[in-house]
């Protein structure tokens, strides 16, 4: 469960946030998050991406059971918090436009989309029009009714890395659908600023894990391939480093956007600011499963060489302390999985082919 902070940190009491496909892995984090800190939350999300529904169509994953569990266990979570959950379409402009009026946000987060880079590149429409759609619907009710919009990017606007550290200010070269998609959703943020003085600020976060994913990230499926007594798969040499970062660092960083005023208008790194070697974290994993082995396979090309994200505009502006490196986080993670099997029946799951380093 999400950790509460403490009452002196309820900063947010008399913030009215609305989260645009907030019952995703992210979302529902940080609504708990924002609702541990005073402030009034409402989800708007048709719960069809890397959701509950999505879990019982054709193209569902092998281990729909498992992750249909993690889902419910979300969304019990915001009902016990109070948390209301609209089930609508953020593409369906009048039918978001009426969360708008009813709910009257002051401030808005921007998550919905399809959120992984092989996916996107495997079905371009389809990441177009739930990541384009939803956003361009969601700025324009924003606009002249909200006082603060915040946009969820990605890392994978950089592009490789050109030095072993990139800040915001480093140039922006994505390889792919994913990454393309999202630089051209900051940019049509930026230009509602310009156009309709809409304050905004962008996020960038990068490797993000933690409990309740069904995104099928490297990290997950190393644990989930340990404790069904499977090969950790890594793609490459495993010396390549990525910033790997937990969610709970992530959902802290996105209240002090929030909170704080000099946000708006800024670009950020939203992550634990320190790249580590994919080995790195297949050595932790295989610590807590001594038994496991690791092999090899080819790295996939549209995956680009990333390294650590300058958090220091982060740190000096909003007050930003990350507190979870790969040496707690992902024991911590762990933990919860191997809480998770033992209220599932983990015979009755199937094999996991392995994915991109993402």
């Amino acid at each position: 469960m999400t950790p509460q902070p403490p009452p002196s940190a309820r900063d947010l009491v008399g913030k009215r946030i609305l989260l645009v496909g907030g019952a995703g892995f992210i979302g529902h984090n940080l609504a708990l998050e924002l609702h541990g800190r005073g402030a009034e939350v409402g989800i708007v999300d048709s719960l069809h991406v890397n959701n509950l529904l999505s879990l019982h169509d054709e193209s569902a994953p092998a281990e729909r059971d498992l992750y249909s569990l993690m889902v419910n266990e979300r969304l019990a979570l915001l009902k016990a918090a109070g948390i209301p959950i609209f089930v609508d379409d953020a593409r369906d402009y009048h039918r978001l436009s009426k969360h708008f009026s009813m709910f009257d946000p002051d401030t808005v987060v921007l998550l919905a989309a399809v959120s992984h880079a092989s996916r996107a590149n495997k079905d371009p429409m389809r990441t177009l029009d739930h990541s384009f759609r939803s956003l361009e619907n969601a700025l324009d009710n924003a606009r002249g009714n909200v006082e603060h919009f915040i946009f969820l990017s990605s890392s994978m606007v950089y592009g490789d890395f050109v030095t072993d550290s990139v800040d915001e200010l480093a140039p922006c070269n994505p390889l792919g659908i994913y990454g393309a998609v999202k630089l051209g959703g900051e940019k049509l943020v930026i230009a509602y600023g310009q156009v309709f003085d809409l304050p905004y600020t962008i996020v960038r976060p990068s490797a993000l894990y933690g409990e309740r994913c069904i995104s099928r990230r490297v990290g997950q499926i190393f644990i989930e391939n340990s404790l069904r007594g499977k090969d950790l798969v890594i793609q490459g040499d495993g010396l390549e480093k990525i910033d790997f970062t937990y969610i709970q660092d992530f959902v802290e960083g996105i209240a002090l956007v929030i909170r704080e005023e000099k946000s708006k208008g800024e670009i950020f790194n939203i992550t634990y600011g320190q790249g580590e070697a994919l080995q790195t974290v297949a050595d932790i994993v295989q610590s807590e499963f001594p038994e496991i082995s690791v092999r090899h396979e080819p790295r996939n090309s549209l995956v680009p060489e990333r390294g650590t994200l300058e958090v220091s505009k982060a740190k000096s502006l909003l007050g930003y302390e990350p507190s979870f490196p790969i040496s707690a986080g992902f024991p911590k993670y762990i933990s919860w999985y191997r809480q998770l099997f033992e209220r599932f029946d983990s015979s009755a799951l199937k094999g996991i082919e392995p994915q991109s380093n993402e």
